[in-house]
């Protein structure tokens, strides 16, 4: 059903997460973290929901985190908890999550996919997490995902360097299963969770267990990172660069 920003539909089995926020390039608010948070929970216990997709929608993905939203937010607590509940609900979640990435994928946005099972992107999508930018570290996990996936040095160039990486770069490192035509993630996104729908599920939810890092591990390494995050917050490079951003605003 639509909720705002987020809209949530059913289809063979497959739960469809939409974010739809088109004028601003999908930038995730807090209610959209609780809203995504509340669609990935509902689903654990649910046996008609056998995978999930989370997509943007056609030409986007996410532009990551609202900045508006996010500087308007006590640095102590919206900000943090409503980001930190939605990073739980991936680290704990038991069902496959396919995502479809149509265009730009930045900070959240590209976080995200490391939780995913399999990831879809269209040649034109793009893929960043620019924290250090602001002055701020990884979130999500991101710093122990990363680098398990694709290995120290492309972790270091996104993560600490704030490279973008184009469709070809993520397929190359092992984070993109399958680069497609523009406007087409959606479509090959339903085909894989139909293909995962037909598997034996608790063969699946078994297989898929093994091979993950454990929930602990990745929740203790969300709650270093968000720790220091939140420190980074107070910090004067973050101070001028969100100072930089609010006058680049302005003009």
């Amino acid at each position: 059903m639509p909720n705002g920003n987020i809209v949530v539909t059913e289809e063979r089995g497959t739960r469809v997460i939409t974010l739809r926020r088109p004028g601003k390039k999908n930038a995730i608010t807090q209610e959209m973290y609780r809203e995504m948070s509340r669609a990935i929970d509902t689903a654990q216990n649910n046996p008609d929901i056998r995978c999930m997709i989370i997509t943007g929608g056609s030409g986007v993905f996410t532009a990551g985190d609202d900045i508006d939203d996010f500087m308007q937010a006590d640095s102590n607590s919206e900000t943090l908890s409503d980001g930190a509940r939605f990073l739980y609900s991936l680290a704990l979640n038991v069902k496959p999550i396919i995502a479809a990435v149509d265009g730009a994928s930045i900070g959240m946005g590209t976080v995200m996919l490391f939780h995913c099972d399999y990831v879809l992107a269209s040649t034109a999508a793009t893929f960043s997490a620019p924290y250090i930018h602001l002055g701020l570290v990884p979130v999500g996990a991101a710093s122990l995902l990363m680098p398990n996936t694709m290995g120290y040095q492309r972790a270091f160039a996104m993560l600490v360097m704030g490279r973008t990486f184009t469709a070809a770069e993520a397929h190359a490192a092992g984070f993109v299963n399958t680069v497609v035509s523009a406007g087409h993630t959606e479509v090959e996104a339903r085909k894989v969770a139909r293909e995962i729908c037909r598997l034996p599920a608790e063969a699946v939810a078994t297989s898929r267990r093994l091979l993950r890092a454990a929930p602990e591990d990745l929740t203790r390494r969300i709650d270093q990172e968000t720790h220091l995050f939140g420190e980074r917050l107070k910090s004067d490079e973050a101070i001028a660069a969100f100072n930089a951003f609010a006058n680049r605003k302005k003009r």
